[in-house]
């Protein structure tokens, strides 16, 4: 650990999960877990030093935070939008929604855009099936949208100055 590894309590967090699961292989998800919740996503210097912890190779480290769609290995924004794109909505337009978001903030899936204040990502199912398309904007879930309606609510959580 680097001296400024030691001075940053999030590392001692990643390390207590690491420490409390005795440092075993097995611990690798749950590690993942803690670090994304403490850093906000996974820089490459956790990866490392979880993969140092473990005694994993980094390259299994980075496959497992690569395969799985909860970890981000990238920033978010201070908003984030998430549309289904499993079968019900796919069917009823999702994908309109995507590039009318993309098109409207030049941000592509996966992407947060340049001033920091929104990212665009997609889920495969939120199980909310009936009210399809559906999206998810700050945690507010909302159905039924189309290429406008998805618009508007992108503009009302940028705009909400309580979050």
């Amino acid at each position: 650990m680097t001296e400024a590894t030691v001075q940053d309590t999030r590392y001692k967090q990643v390390d207590r999960t690491m420490r409390k699961l005795g440092y075993e292989r097995s611990a690798l998800i749950e590690a993942l877990h803690t670090a994304q919740e403490v850093f906000g996503y996974l820089e490459i210097d956790v990866l490392k030093f979880i993969a140092h912890g473990l005694k994993l190779p980094q390259s299994k480290v980075y496959g497992v935070a690569t395969f799985y769609h909860f970890f981000q290995l990238k920033p978010k924004g201070r908003r984030a939008s998430v549309i289904c794109t499993g079968t019900a909505c796919y069917i009823k337009g999702a994908e309109k929604l995507v590039e009318a978001i993309t098109k409207r903030y030049g941000v592509k899936s996966g992407e947060t855009t340049k001033d920091g204040e929104l990212s665009l990502m997609t889920a495969r199912c939120f199980g909310s099936c009936s009210l399809a398309p559906v999206a998810v904007f700050d945690k507010k879930t909302i159905g039924y949208l189309d290429e406008n309606s998805v618009i508007e609510a992108c503009e009302r959580m940028l705009n909400d100055t309580d979050n």
